[in-house]
């Protein structure tokens, strides 16, 4: 049953009041400390104007702690739990981060999906009792508990912590990928049925979600239209500037799970006097992959946040070439959203969500058609397209995310 952000009710919804005045927790699948872009912090960011709003990091895995090969936020992470166990740290006026100390039992490896649930029971608790701690030192009572997608960790805390109203956020398809996909298929279902209230950043998550759960809703995808502005002053990046136009870009994560390294190959074959810049953190599958042969593809690297819209701006096409799976198929493209705010022509792999985005974008169903639709944005671009991308993007902004979210919150708890 396809179950969505219910429009015969927006208008009763709507008008209930803002959240105002609650205690909520936070849980989820991206810390804090990440320096990447998330949903989540930006939903949190918000929700802290008018509550107080505890972001809990996830917690450390026994097989992470010991490794010698630490990323720079799990090495903070671990260096703070070293040094003072539980840390909370103030980010804004209302809204803080807490780096839980205990070390949960790393058990995804094990074969029995009964056998991972009794164990990850044991794992909930440890987490709970530091979320108890935290919630304690800042006099947090009667909370609600939103959990960003995180199956494992946030499985049995409704029962641990007894919130108000637990809420569910599925913004990405974690059955898709190997780590999670074992017992993903047992626990997501069951999670989702538990909870209080689902809600989603895409419809087509709202349709899965909502075969579990009658209380799924669509509560839409914000962008931060005010950081990628079009009408800025941007210098060329630096490490663009000895790179000769045309240029094709790509900003995100390079992850051979989620992009198509044939439609990448093709535009490098087909534009051999263009350029090809992919502006990311590269995953280990992608740093095997052919593409490190073409001399007309460059490897920017992981930029902050800030730095994107400067990137994005130096683009004469923006890509997003996608592998059609079950990862993508139903995933937000947030991406899109920033280089319509910019302006810029886009061409993507279609896919089920990319449908909203069909009448200000070039989707292409093979890589030899999205080689074509290069050329045709390229010659089509005009100042009245660029209007009407910047137009639609603006559409899409955080604070009507949150406002969703807020009025069925409300709603739920009255």
């Amino acid at each position: 049953m396809r179950i969505l952000y219910p429009e015969a009710d927006e208008k009763k919804i709507s008008n209930l009041l803002t959240l105002k005045g609650k205690d909520i927790v936070i849980v989820g699948i991206q810390p804090w400390y990440y320096h990447v872009g998330s949903n989540c912090k930006d939903i949190a960011l918000r929700l802290a104007e008018h509550n107080r709003v505890l972001y809990i990091n996830k917690p450390l895995n026994r097989k992470t702690w010991v490794s010698k090969n630490k990323d720079e936020g799990v090495q903070l992470h671990c260096s703070v739990v070293k040094e003072h166990g539980n840390k909370m740290e103030k980010i804004s006026k209302n809204l803080w981060q807490f780096f839980p100390a205990s070390i949960i039992e790393s058990i995804n490896w094990l074969p029995s999906t009964s056998v991972f649930k009794k164990i990850n029971y044991i794992n909930n608790r440890r987490f709970a009792k530091d979320i108890e701690g935290a919630m304690k030192e800042l006099g947090f009572t009667d909370i609600i508990l939103f959990n960003d997608n995180d199956i494992f960790s946030g499985y049995y805390l409704k029962e641990l912590l007894s919130p108000s109203l637990y809420v569910y956020y599925c913004r990405d398809y974690l059955r898709g990928f190997d780590y999670w996909k074992k017992h993903c298929d047992v626990l997501e279902p069951e999670l989702i049925e538990k909870a209080d209230v689902v809600v989603t950043n895409s419809e087509y998550y709202a349709d899965y979600c909502g075969r579990y759960n009658a209380s799924s809703y669509y509560i839409g995808q914000g962008c931060n239209t005010k950081l990628f502005n079009a009408g800025a002053d941007y210098e060329v990046p630096a490490d663009m500037q000895n790179i000769p136009y045309p240029v094709i870009g790509y900003t995100g994560v390079l992850d051979l799970e989620r992009l198509d390294e044939n439609i990448i190959a093709a535009i490098a074959q087909k534009y051999a006097s263009a350029n090809i810049v992919l502006v990311g953190p590269e995953q280990d599958n992608f740093k095997n992959s052919r593409l490190h042969k073409y001399s007309n593809i460059h490897f920017l690297g992981r930029k902050n946040l800030p730095e994107l819209p400067a990137y994005v701006n130096a683009f004469d096409v923006c890509i997003n070439p996608q592998v059609k799976n079950e990862i993508t198929k139903g995933n937000y493209p947030l991406k899109i959203d920033e280089y319509l705010s910019m302006g810029k022509p886009v061409v993507a792999t279609r896919t089920e969500a990319m449908r909203m985005f069909e009448p200000f974008t070039y989707l292409s169903d093979s890589p030899g058609e999205f080689t074509g639709l290069i050329e045709k944005a390229l010659t089509e671009d005009s100042d009245k397209l660029r209007t009407e991308r910047i137009v639609f993007a603006s559409s899409h902004t955080w604070e009507k995310s949150v406002e969703k979210l807020s009025a069925i919150i409300n709603k739920y708890l009255s």
